[in-house]
């Protein structure tokens, strides 16, 4: 039987810690708070668009889009949305994405 270091072990635990954090309320309420800020005020606080001509997050078109064509959006803008290449950071982009998924649900 073959024993994994303590290395092996230490970072394992904190790769799992890591992964529990991000998946955490409080990462979630950053992504939250980052859409009331830069998104409700055209998307609507619950994604269902409307003005400006903004598309519902739970229409079946943008359920089709891929989290790479949404990035691609938010980071470089569509339309009358504007770009937010440099006002946020790719992270925040990615949660954005991920909310954006919890409110077509």
């Amino acid at each position: 039987m073959k024993y994994l270091s303590f290395r092996t072990v230490f970072v394992a635990t904190l790769a799992c810690g890591l992964i529990a954090f991000c998946a955490s309320p409080a990462f979630a309420d950053d992504a939250a708070a980052t859409y009331k800020a830069k998104c409700a005020m055209c998307h609507g606080a619950d994604g269902k668009g409307g003005k400006m001509g903004t598309r519902d997050f739970a229409s079946a078109e943008v359920k089709a889009e891929t989290d790479a064509q949404l990035t691609d959006i938010i980071t470089k803008g569509k339309g009358k949305m504007p770009a937010y290449s440099g006002k946020l950071k790719d992270t925040e982009i990615k949660d954005l994405v991920t909310y954006i998924r919890s409110l077509a649900k």
